[in-house]
């Protein structure tokens, strides 16, 4: 089936149940997602809210502190939250790809740096700065960010109330199969290749790598017999599960108001699944992303930050047509509202 760029976004937010709000509970959605993006504090709550009917923040803030969701470096070596099951799954099928990003800031594979840190973690969690200077004094002439590479090279977790709905707290480091009670899981490329097609599919190997960051994916995707193959207008492939839905590409959109780095649109190869070449500019800035994020229709159409509690637009890069102007003031209040709880 050869599809338009338009049908690619209705069928994308149709996958991340952007389309409409789910009774899924926040901890299906977030295991459909595979983790939701939490380099900051508030966005993966944002990402839920947009996405749950009836979200409860603190459902996910109780998870945090009984050990049954987790905050950790996961996709491209960033702060996700995942459900402990999906933690054990998803991090050990990203180690080789963490660990690559580490070459050069440590001799060899980090078997040292691995080492120490499981040492120093033996007795319970550690306060990040202490983690930080033990690992300085018991590895001169390294690196000076080595919690950053321990993090990498072994799966920690942040711990609450860090993370936590309305929470703050400084860093403190844990071991995941320790805080979660679990044990990692062997890793399954093909099981993660089916799962990212559910929730970002239809795609190529490069829209996987970009995802991941784990390479040569594209011999997995030719010797998977179940998936089936697609077209873009360009004609490239396109590999999707036989049973992942395609929209109507006249299927309307709603209104969303998602965080900073939300992954509908920080997974493919070239970003425009739901963004415009002459938009995503606006977001970008000298150190990442400058604002929260606006849909409107489907496509990044705005920016956003909280300001006193209350959402403050920041852009429009374009003007809205009256009914889109109430949608976007419906999603205003309903984010407000989410705040104040």
């Amino acid at each position: 089936m050869r599809l338009t760029r338009r049908r690619l976004n209705r069928t994308l937010l149709r996958r991340q149940h952007l389309l409409e709000r789910t009774a899924l509970s926040a901890a299906d959605v977030a295991d459909h997602l595979i983790g939701l993006q939490a380099q900051e504090p508030v966005p993966p709550y944002l990402s839920l809210a947009a996405r749950v009917a009836d979200f409860d923040p603190y459902a996910v803030s109780r998870g945090l502190d009984d050990g049954s969701w987790v905050r950790l470096g996961s996709l491209r070596g960033t702060l996700h939250v995942h459900t402990a099951a999906d933690a054990l799954a998803v991090r050990p099928w990203l180690q080789p790809a963490l660990e690559q990003q580490m070459r050069g800031r440590v001799p060899a594979s980090g078997e040292e740096v691995a080492e120490v840190t499981h040492e120093l973690l033996a007795d319970g969690p550690v306060e990040h700065r202490e983690l930080g200077e033990r690992l300085a004094a018991r590895l001169p002439g390294r690196p000076a960010d080595l919690t950053v590479v321990a993090r990498t090279i072994v799966p920690l977790v942040q711990l609450p109330p860090r993370g936590t709905w309305h929470g703050s707290g400084g860093i403190v480091w844990d071991h995941l199969e320790r805080r979660t009670g679990g044990t990692l899981v062997e890793p399954d490329t093909e099981a993660m290749v089916r799962r990212y097609l559910r929730a970002f599919g239809p795609a190529t190997s490069a829209d996987l790598s970009v995802w991941s960051t784990v390479t040569r994916l594209r011999p997995v995707l030719t010797r998977m017999p179940d998936l089936v193959r697609h077209e873009d207008v360009d004609g490239k492939v396109l590999f999707d599960v036989a049973d992942g839905p395609i929209e109507d590409e006249e299927t309307p959109a709603p209104v969303r108001l998602l965080g900073t780095y939300d992954n509908s649109w920080l997974s493919h190869a070239a970003r425009d699944r739901v963004t415009e070449a002459g938009t995503r500019g606006n977001w970008m800035g000298a150190n990442g992303g400058v604002a929260m994020t606006i849909f409107v229709d489907g496509w990044l159409s705005g920016l956003w930050r909280i300001a006193d509690g209350r959402v403050r637009i920041v852009d429009l890069f374009r003007d809205l047509t009256p009914a889109e102007r109430s949608e976007l003031d419906d999603e205003i209040a309903r984010v407000e509202s989410l705040l104040r709880r």
